[in-house]
């Protein structure tokens, strides 16, 4: 087996261990309640970690058997396994626009492989080693300032579109920390036992340094730009500023001369369309899994009614109570007793004699107008039981 054909393999591999570690991460996150320290409990969360351990590390092998411009695209194979692993593993279906994604990524990054040339010469040199840190931190410094000042003017009128140079800047950021990163990861492993402390170290530590800054500035892209464009911007970024810097300091390149890079460029045009279509199909997928309609149907019930979204009352069930009329009561409607003195009878406002409904305050009764009018009489003194004006006055 030659070393290209293992390095192909080892990418493949990493890439569904990255897959794996990803859709186990979503699972516990969406069925598990927020918690600081709560995931260092969940043997779950400790699988995911060691998947992603393993995936790294068989990327950084890779890395040290075959070109940058090889196994560095196969990276974004995580995104591309992704998809129809969950379909296998937790049942979600994969809809049209990512399996149009998969076919995209999967033909260009079939057309780079069959593309590729010489792998180089393996390693970076001193000076290739000082050329590349200095090009990536005036890069990290100049896209990092752009964001800042971005923020800045991101409060006037122009608002929306400064937070989105911010993001993409800061997104832009974290690509090419990871691509160099990955540069320096090849070195270190083609190098690691021949070359000194002194060099060893330095090269360790600025390693480490691209992978931190990598992290913060992907997840401040996050902030003002959503998911879909700083996750495409960086996926993107990476590969393209690896394979660059194997191209231009490593030796690398493609088949056919000039014709071949030609080729080359249209392939990684291709997968990078591939990863964006994949990348806008995922958020799509991820606000349906979020809205209340989804969520009432996956705990088997209907969502909120019109009556509760309309604000309006729903009348307790078996306690026989209605709600008040929204009418207003009119001037001759007058609240009172239900007496059998009526010469009318009760008005009917609605809902009167059904079962279990008994008539409301609202319910008023109007008496006749004699009856209103008659002036009210006090009554007369009683003595001895009998009134005052009804005993007979003696005559004389």
């Amino acid at each position: 087996m030659s070393a290209l054909t293992a390095a192909v393999l080892l990418s493949l591999v990493s890439a569904v261990s990255y897959a794996l570690a990803a859709i186990v991460q979503e699972r516990l996150a969406a069925t598990t309640a927020p918690s600081r320290w709560g995931l260092l409990r969940s043997g779950t969360w400790w699988t995911a970690a060691v998947l992603q351990g393993v995936g790294a590390l068989l990327h950084v092998v890779a890395l040290g058997l075959g070109p940058l411009t090889v196994v560095q695209p196969l990276g974004v194979l995580t995104l591309v396994l992704a998809a129809p692993m969950a379909a296998l593993l937790v049942r979600r279906p994969v809809t049209p626009a990512a399996w149009r994604g998969i076919v995209l990524v999967s033909a260009g990054l079939a057309g780079i492989l069959l593309l590729t040339g010489d792998a180089g010469a393996g390693t970076l040199s001193g000076d290739g080693q000082l050329v590349l840190a200095a090009a990536v931190l005036g890069s990290l410094a100049l896209l990092v300032g752009t964001a800042a000042v971005a923020r800045r003017t991101g409060h006037g009128s122009p608002g929306r579109r400064a937070l989105a140079l911010r993001s993409v800047s800061l997104a832009l950021a974290a690509g090419v920390a990871y691509g160099a990163g990955s540069v320096f990861m090849k070195t270190l492993a083609g190098s690691w036992m021949s070359s000194p402390l002194t060099v060893t170290v330095p090269l360790t530590a600025l390693t480490v340094l691209l992978a931190a800054a990598g992290l913060a500035t992907s997840q401040a892209s996050y902030r003002d730009g959503g998911l879909a464009t700083p996750l495409a911007t960086a996926t993107v970024a990476n590969p393209v500023v690896a394979a660059l810097a194997g191209i231009a300091l490593l030796g690398e390149g493609f088949r056919y001369g000039t014709t071949g890079g030609v080729l080359a460029l249209l392939a990684s045009t291709v997968a990078t369309w591939g990863l964006v279509v994949l990348t806008f199909d995922g958020v799509r997928q991820k606000a349906a899994d979020t809205s209340p309609a989804t969520r009432s149907r996956a705990h088997g019930r209907r969502g909120v009614s019109e009556p509760e979204e309309a604000g309006a009352a729903v009348p307790e069930q078996g306690r026989g109570k209605r709600t008040p009329s929204p009418r207003a009561p009119e001037p001759s409607e007058r609240p009172g007793p239900k007496t059998t003195e009526n010469t009318e009878p009760p008005r009917r406002t609605g809902g009167y004699g059904e079962p279990g409904r008994p008539p409301g305050p609202e319910f008023a009764i109007r008496r006749a107008p004699e009856e209103e009018a008659r002036p009210s009489v006090p009554p007369l003194p009683r003595c001895g039981g009998v009134p005052v004006g009804s005993r007979p006055v003696p005559t004389p």
